[in-house]
């Protein structure tokens, strides 16, 4: 197994691709922190995990919040004497267009895209620094920080903000030989992409699911990215075999940008 005995936090954990890694670090042997803004779904997630033999706990978070953010930190040292990788993968985003963006709406997507991968991304640091021990921070960026889109500004903005914080992160931290990368998925068939399925049909006058297929329909490999496929490179990037590797972003997207 190549977590065996690391501990780890998984933000947004409580569904989705949060939801998968979580699962495949448990079966690598790793001890999980599932987090998330939805306790009972952490807590579906930890029951999982625990009855395939591993260990885990549910912490409730709120990314955005600079002393939550801080608390889950502790709460993982606290039950696991430890912390070994943070994963950021608590997200949110909606479809709204250029002219249309008010502030509450880029307010809300960068407290949580941006400032939440901040926030938890400090406080692991800093529990990763005290301990001398290196570590590793994985973030979730999205093939929509690679490029813009009329329809999708502020979210594309906040994935590129995760690339650019990333390879600054990586910097500042690799004196402490914490490494920092990224992983840039396309289109996942989580609740998510139905709820932009549902946004961009009423916003171009299509039926529902037709531009999912259509996104689906340019993706060379030829389906739509399953949330397990985020997590080989999940595991990749929190073990050994990435000793030598900080400031990138690995694109899992089938194909789907060229970058």
């Amino acid at each position: 197994m190549r977590l065996q005995d690391k501990v780890a936090i998984v933000t947004g954990a409580g569904s989705g691709m949060g939801r998968s890694i979580a699962l495949r670090y448990a079966k690598e042997g790793a001890k999980l922190v599932v987090a998330d803004l939805n306790l009972a779904a952490a807590q579906t997630v930890v029951d999982e995990i625990r009855d395939a033999g591993g260990e885990a706990i549910a912490i409730e978070v709120d990314v955005s919040d600079r002393v939550r953010a801080q608390s889950m930190v502790d709460a993982a040292a606290h039950a696991f004497g430890k912390l070994d990788v943070l994963v950021n993968s608590a997200g949110v985003g909606n479809i709204i267009p250029f002219l249309d963006t008010t502030e509450e709406d880029w307010d809300f997507v960068f407290d949580i895209n941006c400032k939440g991968v901040l926030w938890c991304s400090q406080a692991a640091a800093r529990r990763m620094i005290e301990q001398g021990r290196g570590g590793k921070i994985i973030n979730l960026a999205s093939q929509a920080g690679r490029r813009g889109e009329a329809l999708v500004l502020a979210y594309c903005a906040s994935k590129a903000c995760v690339i650019s914080m990333t390879q600054s992160m990586a910097l500042a931290l690799a004196p402490y030989q914490i490494n920092v990368n990224a992983i840039a998925p396309g289109v996942v068939d989580t609740p998510f992409w139905d709820r932009v399925d549902a946004q961009f049909a009423t916003l171009l006058g299509l039926e529902r699911g037709e531009p999912k297929r259509r996104a689906v329909a340019a993706i060379p490999l030829g389906r739509i990215e399953q949330p397990e496929d985020v997590t080989g490179a999940a595991v990749f990037l929190a073990s050994s075999d990435s000793d030598y590797m900080t400031q990138q972003t690995l694109n899992v997207d089938g194909g789907n940008w060229p970058g």
